[in-house]
């Protein structure tokens, strides 16, 4: 057997880096050991998004009889902290410390609020599901306090995470090593998911208390070792006594660089029309073509398998030096033509036809927040980084939040229409809601598009410098 194991590490390590992930991300700066360490940031906002969006959602409404409109709002409160993204970027740019840290205080900070929200969510949630445990009042509040805290840290510690990245990444290797920690995000979100599921399959509210304090008890835990002797200690850069500007400074001279605005507008737009469908793929699927629970369950997969296939793409186009707004307009034009077939296929009652359109809106959405976010990037090279991706994190979470909401909302008041013939005779039954929701996603990507075209001819190809062909070490950022 240990000859075995000796035969199988010799040949492992005579492997081709290209065919290992992410090999290329590490350099004799940031070797894999530390820069793997670095992610579990990543692990630890991927367990939160699940709690809140997936698990807590579901169980607050069926098991502990929680009105749908309460949880919606509470779900909905940590995006209230996202357009703060960019003044903590700003913040750990120029923090002031003795102890000559940027990002550490911020990543430490996020991880107290995610820890002190998730602390007393349980407590919150016995609260309103149990009248006689206390006031009413005190479990709504501490229910609002509690996913507003997780939020809070989610965005702080996130956001000074991926500076830190970007700080210690080489610049020939920086786009790798952000797509490495987006990518242990969705492994992050999947295992959580997973795990979270299997703990509650026997559900109690004591069980639900014991995995949301261990969740809590794992973020310290993972963070803790994220950070542990990442940043190097610089006092002089973070000395009290240096001036600091003022955040409106700050802001006014990175957007001095024209490309800025255009680029949040862009970010903003293509978010909202690749998102409003975020929540209505599986009803369609359901309600329209009559699709089975574990057909519409298995359009996640399809939506994930094409974000992959773009992060592949776009990882060897890049490597390429191709320009990286360039290559965010390919996919905001790809998602163009996958609102169309979704649209199409309730026409034709075809399955086939709406699983190729949602194969195609993740490779679409997956392209263009690729080229979105290393175009920030490359204005991180001439600004901070901390506000550059504090902004794009800024624009695409609270455009994403708000054209989820939206989109809910408007095909339900547009099938209200439909079903009291308010709307002709030709625009009648559920296809109508869902049609109009495509249709206003369509027309917001043709907007990015108008926005992101005169970045194509400014930005100019990226400079990174050729690479090899592509392998697993050239997944996307």
């Amino acid at each position: 057997m240990k000859r075995l194991s000796d035969m199988f590490a010799l040949g492992w390590k005579s492997l081709d880096p290209k065919y290992l992930p992410f090999a290329d991300a590490a350099t004799d700066s940031l070797p894999m050991s530390r820069l793997l360490r670095l992610a579990l940031f990543q692990i630890s906002a991927g367990m939160a998004i699940v709690l809140l969006n997936g698990t807590l959602n579901r169980v607050m409404v069926l098991e502990m009889n929680v009105p749908t409109w309460l949880v919606s709002l509470m779900v909905s409160l940590p995006l209230l902290f996202a357009p703060f993204r960019a003044l903590i970027g700003h913040r750990s740019d120029h923090h002031r410390s003795l102890l000559g840290w940027r990002r550490v205080p911020y990543i430490w900070l996020g991880t107290m609020l995610q820890f002190g929200g998730l602390a007393i969510m349980p407590f919150a949630l016995l609260v309103l599901s149990t009248p006689d445990a206390g006031p009413a009042w005190l479990g709504y509040a501490g229910a609002a306090l509690a996913f507003l805290l997780v939020g809070a840290g989610l965005h702080t510690h996130q956001t000074a995470g991926l500076a830190l990245a970007t700080d210690l990444a080489p610049p020939e290797v920086r786009h790798r090593v952000v797509a490495l920690l987006f990518v242990m995000l969705l492994l992050g979100m999947f295992a959580c998911s997973l795990v979270f599921s299997l703990l509650l399959q026997d559900f109690s509210p004591r069980r639900l208390t014991e995995v949301i304090q261990g969740a809590a008890v794992l973020t310290m835990v993972l963070n803790v070792l994220a950070l542990w002797k990442q940043e190097s200690r610089n006092p002089a850069r973070t000395s009290p006594a240096r001036a600091v500007p003022g955040f409106a400074e700050t802001w006014r001279r990175f957007r001095e660089d024209r490309r800025v605005p255009r680029l949040l507008i862009a970010v903003g737009l293509g978010t909202a029309g690749f998102s409003m469908q975020d929540i209505l793929l599986e009803p369609y699927g359901g309600e329209i073509l009559k699709l089975s629970v574990a057909a519409t369950t298995g359009l996640t997969a399809l939506f994930a398998g094409g974000m992959l296939i773009a992060f592949a793409v776009a990882s060897r186009a890049l490597g390429r030096g191709k320009d990286p707004a360039r290559l965010a307009g390919f996919g905001a034009l790809a998602g163009t033509f996958a609102f169309a077939a979704v649209i199409l296929s309730g026409t034709f009652e075809s399955a086939l036809l709406f699983r190729c359109g949602t194969l195609t809106i993740g490779f679409g959405a997956g392209l263009f927040s690729v080229g979105t976010l290393t175009f920030a990037m490359t204005l991180a090279e001439r600004s901070d980084s901390g506000i550059a991706l504090g902004a794009w994190g800024a624009v695409n979470a609270t455009a994403a939040g708000l054209a989820i909401a939206l989109g809910g909302a408007l095909r339900d008041a547009v099938t209200g229409m439909a079903e009291r013939d308010l709307l002709g005779p030709a625009l009648t039954g559920p296809i109508t809601g869902y049609g109009v929701v495509y249709h206003v996603e369509i027309l917001l990507l043709f907007a990015t598009l108008v926005a992101i075209g005169p970045l194509t001819a400014r930005s100019g190809p990226a400079k990174q410098p050729p690479t090899r062909g592509l392998g697993l070490a050239d997944f996307p950022n």
